[in-house]
């Protein structure tokens, strides 16, 4: 596969997690704690953390994708092995782990505000891995890109 093409299939599959991002974050969560609340009034003091929270959490994915955005661009320009997608990788593996902690310190927080139950903290677990798992996948593609460019670099003196 041409880089060019590799490069707009990953921006387009890009596109598409934006997309998706923002159907759910934008109508699905805010509908589904709309109907939470109609059903459970109680639960009406909870709506307006809870979105904000959810809200919040979703930043560091969107910035993660401008990130991998650059990166596809890059690799369209032929310079998939350069310091500059190292770096934009070690971003990304930072916002996964800084949007980890948020995630569990935020469900921990509204636990201790008596808006959540132990049980969301129990399943967001399940989220907090993922985004851990990330962050290590791509500290680790981040160093594997900073070692070839390395390589590249000094076969470009060789020659």
């Amino acid at each position: 596969m041409k880089q060019k093409t590799l490069s707009n299939w990953l921006k387009a599959i890009i596109i598409g997690a934006a997309a998706a991002g923002t159907v759910i974050y934008a109508w699905i969560i805010p509908s589904f704690g709309q109907a939470l609340v109609s059903v459970y009034p109680e639960f009406l003091k909870c709506y307006i953390p809870w979105l904000t929270f959810l809200i919040i959490s979703g930043i560091p994915c969107y910035a993660a994708l401008v990130f991998s955005w650059k990166i596809a661009a890059n690799i369209g320009k032929d310079l998939s092995f350069s310091l500059a997608n190292a770096k934009l990788l070690k971003g990304i593996s930072v916002l996964a782990a800084a949007d980890s902690a948020f995630v569990f310190l935020g469900n921990f927080a509204l636990l201790l505000l008596n808006m959540n139950h132990p049980s969301i903290i129990l399943a967001s677990l399940f989220v907090v891995l993922v985004g851990i798992a990330i962050s290590a996948l791509a500290a680790v593609l981040s160093h594997l890109v900073r070692k070839a460019a390395d390589l590249q670099e000094q076969s470009d003196l060789t020659i």
